[in-house]
């Protein structure tokens, strides 16, 4: 499962977000408008930038709704 972390207002995310919804992908929204969400970010990416994807069983993580399409292309 993915981990995704974004913002409802932001276009990238809601690029991504119709992507995975739109193949069907399974995947965890994880909201930074919650404090705690937005550290958790930092901390594993190393700046508070989304969307933001965390492929777990990969050991992926990455920016930049481009590249995060393109690399869930490769995985499903």
């Amino acid at each position: 499962m993915f981990d995704l972390y974004m913002l409802e207002t932001c276009p990238y995310c809601k690029k991504v977000m119709s992507f995975l919804d739109e193949k069907g992908i399974k995947y965890n929204k994880i909201d930074i408008t919650n404090k705690a969400n937005e550290e958790a970010l930092i901390q594993s990416g190393g700046k508070r930038q989304v969307p933001f994807l965390v492929d777990k069983e990969r050991n992926i993580q990455m920016y930049e709704s481009a590249d995060i399409i393109e690399y869930l292309k490769t995985v499903i």
